[in-house]
């Protein structure tokens, strides 16, 4: 079976018409077919969020040889630096990236946009240079918040660099039901309220609203994107 990637205009029938069951055989299909093209080449970048956790166990389910990454920050809650240490220690193919330049006090507060950009996308570059990466997968979902609307299944942003996205068309519900299906671990952070994880500064349990909702309150940047999904990530390569 190869699974033909999704226009635009069909991302929404696919969301709503499509059954739990038939998307989970998509995602496989979409990783397994990347699989085939990139071999060691493909990567998951694991944000150890619920979404990144379902895009690991089903890049696994694929094959088990698929390596992964994690961007970590300084700001992250101590919750997720133990998850992250648990979920390393199983899983020693994940590497970790971090940003240890100094920063200017508060820089979160006073350019949230720049504060990512050095924490968060100079890692993501990195990892995907170190990697030698050629294809990444990523856990976005289109229904998550009002800016991950106009994505594709499949996209070339970066020159010599593809982006899967293969869980783009799940709602938030299939994610949770494909966790507890799979027993698959989650961040306990979700316990406490959170849908939505991020940096300790910059996150919070918020009612109502999107997803995303709790990211960035009282900036600009609320409910908004922290660049690596928007920001060139190899903005020097060369074919």
């Amino acid at each position: 079976m190869t699974v033909e990637t999704a226009k635009q205009q069909d991302i929404e029938w696919l969301v709503d018409n499509l059954n739990f069951a038939e998307k989970v055989e998509r995602s496989l299909e979409l990783i397994e077919q990347a699989w085939r093209l990139h071999g060691e080449g493909l990567v998951v970048a694991n944000s150890l969020g619920k979404d990144s956790c379902v895009v690991w166990d089903l890049a696994k389910r694929v094959s088990p040889e698929i390596r992964g990454f994690v961007v970590s920050t300084r700001f992250w809650p101590e919750e997720t630096n133990r998850f992250m240490r648990q979920t390393i220690e199983k899983h020693p193919e994940l590497r970790i990236f971090s940003n240890d330049l100094k920063l200017p006090d508060n820089l979160y507060e006073l350019d949230p946009d720049r504060c990512c950009d050095i924490l968060k996308v100079e890692a993501t570059r990195r990892a995907i240079e170190e990697m030698d990466v050629s294809g990444w997968i990523t856990g976005l979902r289109c229904t998550e918040g009002y800016t991950r609307t106009d994505f594709r299944e499949v996209e070339h942003r970066d020159a010599g660099l593809t982006k899967l996205n293969p869980i783009l068309i799940w709602k938030e519900r299939e994610i949770w039901q494909y966790l507890a299906v799979r027993g698959v671990p989650v961040n306990p952070l979700y316990e406490q309220g959170y849908r939505s994880l991020g940096c300790a500064p910059c996150s919070s349990v918020v009612r109502g609203g999107n997803e995303r909702a709790g990211r960035w309150i009282g900036t600009s940047k609320c409910g908004g994107e922290c660049g690596i999904h928007t920001r060139p990530l190899r903005p020097e390569h060369k074919e």
